[in-house]
């Protein structure tokens, strides 16, 4: 680890007697780790899937979720895409907070549990800009906004959106929906320094993805220093 980490690290030891300095220093931490994984973007997964064609997305909220027959033929037809491709999921826990925030927490920083941050940060660009998303939702935008605001509440394609603007990445599902394989996510100004992967199992669950030789066998703890 360089200097920094180091000492934003011991940083949060020293502050956990005051929740409002850890969550400060939490989000120092994410965004050092953030910095690092950005310098190692490599597109390595872009690069073998650059064939795909991408329908254009547009930003949604949460359809219905499948019954179970339709939702177990899209797990299968999810599962052989996976292997055409020879991708693997790392299996996010499955509280809510999954939808999609563990998964895009796991790829920014190689570590779900900062799935509050992200989700933190996602409200913030929902909030400060409001008229690029209100137009995408079906309800009153304050009323959204609280809902979103709430720890295991499911995101959906309009928060992975705001997330793809505030990261400033490209995020990119491989997808059970019969007509769809590939969704590319832009940041709307065009410009991305890093790509997210994950699988969508259609309005169930998401994953993080990674090539098969790549996939961590970590299972990811919370540190001492951290106070989610």
């Amino acid at each position: 680890m360089n200097g920094n980490y180091s000492n934003a690290s011991a940083s949060s030891s020293s502050s956990l007697d005051s929740s409002t300095h850890g969550t400060e220093d939490d989000q120092t931490i994410a965004i050092i780790l953030g910095e690092e994984e950005k310098l190692k973007f490599d597109g390595t997964l872009g690069k073998r899937l650059c064939h795909l064609n991408s329908i254009p997305h547009t930003p949604r909220v949460n359809g219905e979720i499948p019954d179970v027959n339709d939702a177990t033929q899209d797990h299968e037809r999810l599962s052989a895409r996976l292997a055409t491709y020879d991708l693997s999921e790392l299996q996010i826990e499955g509280d809510g907070n999954c939808q999609q925030f563990r998964a895009l927490a796991d790829q920014l920083f190689r570590n779900p549990e900062y799935h509050k941050h992200v989700r933190k940060q996602v409200i913030k660009q929902l909030k400060h800009h409001k008229k690029l998303y209100e137009a995408y939702v079906p309800m009153k935008y304050s009323r959204y906004l609280m809902k979103m605001k709430k720890t295991g509440e499911w995101g959906d394609h309009l928060t992975l959106q705001a997330a793809a603007d505030r990261f400033g990445a490209k995020i990119c599902l491989i997808t059970s929906f019969r007509d769809t394989c590939y969704i590319e996510i832009l940041p709307k100004d065009g410009n991305h320094a890093r790509e997210l992967w994950l699988s969508f199992w259609s309005e169930v669950h998401y994953n993080s993805l990674y090539a098969s030789a790549d996939v961590p066998s970590r299972t990811p703890r919370k540190k001492h220093w951290l106070s989610f």
